[in-house]
C-alpha cells in the first residue's frame, strides 16, 4: 500500500491542494459543513426512531425531509476527506484512528442498507402514532453510536 499512497501523494491534485494557500483549511471548513449536514439530520430522523415526536411526526416525512440533506452532506463530507487525505496518505492510513474511521463508516453503511431494504418496507404500519419496531428502534441506535465514532475518529487523525 506505500507505494499507493506514494503516488497518491505525489498526483498533480495532491500538489495541488498542498502548493494552494488556504486551500486546506478551506476543506477542512467545508467539511464540517458536510459532516454537519450528514450527522444533524440523521440524528433528528434518529430521534425520532426512538421516540421523539411519535405523535406529531410521520416516520415518512421526517425521512423524506431529513435524509436528503443526509446525502448531501454525506457527498460534501466524502470528496472533501478523500481530498484531504490525498496530499498526506501515507501518514495518515499510518494513524491509528484511520481503520476506526474507515470502518466505522463502513458499519454505518451497511446499518443504512438493512434499514432501509428491510425495516423501512414495512413503515406504513408504523409511521404514526404506533411504537416503532425493535430493528427500527436498533438502527438509530447503531447509526447514532457509528456516526458519533466516526466523527471522535476523524477528530483524531489529527493527533493518533
Amino acid at each position: 500500500m506505500g507505494e499507493v499512497f506514494a503516488w497518491l501523494e505525489d498526483s498533480a491534485f495532491s500538489e495541488a491542494i498542498r502548493g494552494t494557500a488556504y486551500l486546506y483549511p478551506i476543506l477542512e471548513s467545508i467539511h464540517i459543513i458536510g459532516i454537519a449536514l450528514l450527522v444533524g439530520p440523521a440524528v433528528a430522523f434518529d430521534l425520532r426512531l426512538l421516540g421523539l415526536g411519535r405523535q406529531a411526526l410521520r416516520v415518512t416525512t421526517a425521512a423524506n425531509r431529513l435524509l436528503p440533506l443526509s446525502h448531501v452532506g454525506f457527498l460534501i463530507a466524502a470528496v472533501t476527506g478523500i481530498a484531504m487525505f490525498l496530499p498526506g496518505a501515507s501518514v495518515i492510513a499510518d494513524r491509528g484512528s484511520a481503520p476506526w474511521k474507515l470502518g466505522l463508516i463502513l458499519l454505518a453503511g451497511l446499518n443504512i442498507l438493512i434499514f432501509h431494504r428491510l425495516t423501512y418496507r414495512g413503515v406504513a404500519r408504523w409511521d404514526v402514532g404506533r411504537s416503532t419496531p425493535a430493528a427500527a428502534r436498533f438502527a438509530a441506535v447503531v447509526s447514532l453510536m457509528t456516526w458519533s465514532g466516526v466523527t471522535v475518529a476523524g477528530r483524531l487523525l489529527a493527533y493518533t
